[in-house]
């Protein structure tokens, strides 16, 4: 890959031939509309069009995956003909600026009227343009120096019930945590600075509970404060968790922006927390939105240090396939540096059972293995509750079935027995 160019891949799905639709797209996002346009010479073309690498046409489809109202005033029909088109861009249209890389590799796309359906498939960049935009602060290293944790799956949970808890009675449901032995908590994601536990409160509570516990343990638990605001709040926030002891912010990714989330990397040293809420919007369709690596990835040039993925077996609509496919990208540089990797959260219906294909997706132990219910709801309480988890991880990395290694791991064997093989959220 060229060093002034950067790729993406698309799977398009139209009524005409996959080539000019690829050009289509190629003069759309680059410096070309439907038709050339005065000023539009071979020299500027030359200098900043997006070239047409490769086209794979697979099999047509009957029906199309998206209504058109283009195509339909047309009376265009089918065979709805599906193609993977490669393309790539030069740097200096976008420079370092995400927005605008984000409106390139996307932006109208979606919108055209040759094609009933379009994904973004695929980001490559050359490593001189991604050392222009933000990397981890804290990522994969960072977070288990931080923790302690220097081996081993990290366990975490979240502040549960959702929202309603008062900043003290959020400050005494993780003392319970801490003791019980937890690495990592996180508030919800729809808790945010709340009236009933607002940051200026709930931050203050908690963190002296986390600074006592570390005091007593030498343990920091490290907690990620949802911050998600607007901007100047969010840095107000975070300089409120740094001042307080803290290590961790969590923003929801898309609802604060690339720009408030890069605003936010630059403001503050602390763990970036990223939650992908609303992913669904961009994924579930086969035909529209982006891959969970075009999405990462794009993320990933914001600055964040984790990264959720969702879980294996969990309580929402993707496949594990995606998941395993979210995990292994966290552990990919996006241009071959080694320190640029994200730590992976596995969330949403996690709990010991769900371990072992935890381990086989993932490989290695680098990750946030978050459990709600799993921990809170084990009939033997919080404490019992992360022992049942670590000794799935325990059993999984010697290659032993969870019933045979539950034998000699009461806690496991209750959550077993308890939870019955259902995922907790």
């Amino acid at each position: 890959m060229s060093q002034d160019r950067f790729q993406a891949s698309y799977l398009i799905e139209t009524p005409f031939d996959p080539a000019m639709v690829a050009e289509v797209i190629a003069g759309e996002q680059s410096c070309g509309t439907f038709t050339r346009v005065q000023g539009e010479t071979d020299e500027l073309r030359g200098r900043a069009r997006a070239n047409v690498l490769s086209i794979e046409e697979f099999e047509p489809s009957a029906a199309p995956s998206l209504s058109n109202a283009y195509l339909e005033r047309k009376g265009v029909q089918g065979p709805w003909r599906r193609a993977r088109v490669t393309l790539d861009f030069p740097v200096v249209n976008t420079r370092a600026n995400l927005p605008t890389l984000a409106a390139t590799l996307s932006g109208n796309l979606y919108d055209l009227g040759e094609v009933t359906g379009l994904r973004l498939e695929s980001v490559a960049l050359p490593a001189d343009y991604r050392r222009q935009f933000d990397f981890p602060k804290v990522g994969i290293a960072g977070t288990r120096e931080r923790t302690g944790v220097a081996s081993g799956a990290l366990v975490g949970t979240i502040i549960k019930p959702n929202v309603g808890l008062s900043a003290s009675e959020t400050a005494a449901l993780v003392d319970t945590l801490c003791r019980a032995g937890v690495d990592f908590i996180k508030d919800d994601e729809i808790n945010a600075d709340s009236l009933h536990a607002p940051l200026s409160e709930r931050v203050p509570a908690v963190m002296a509970v986390i600074r006592e516990h570390e005091q007593r343990t030498g343990k920091h638990v490290m907690f990620a404060f949802n911050i998600t605001d607007e901007t100047d709040a969010m840095r107000r926030h975070a300089d409120l968790v740094r001042d307080e002891g803290g290590s961790c912010v969590m923003a929801s990714l898309n609802w604060v922006g690339y720009s408030g989330l890069q605003t936010l990397r630059r403001h503050t040293e602390l763990a970036i927390h990223g939650h992908r809420n609303g992913y669904g919007a961009l994924s579930r369709h086969p035909l529209l939105g982006m891959s969970v690596q075009a999405y990462q990835a794009l993320w990933r040039l914001a600055g964040i240090d984790h990264m959720h993925v969702h879980g294996l077996q969990g309580k929402f609509a993707q496949p594990d396939e995606e998941v395993v496919e979210a995990i292994q990208d966290c552990y990919r540089p996006l241009a071959g540096d080694a320190a640029d990797c994200v730590m992976p959260v596995l969330s949403s219906g996690q709990w010991a059972g769900t371990v072992p294909a935890t381990w086989r997706a993932a490989g290695r132990n680098d990750l946030l293995f978050m459990a709600g219910g799993g921990i809170l709801a084990h009939p033997s309480g919080p404490p019992a509750g992360i022992a049942s988890i670590r000794q799935a991880w325990e059993a999984a990395a010697r290659g032993v079935e969870l019933r045979e290694y539950a034998r000699q791991a009461p806690e496991l064997a209750q959550a077993l027995d308890f939870f019955g093989g259902k995922a907790q959220g």
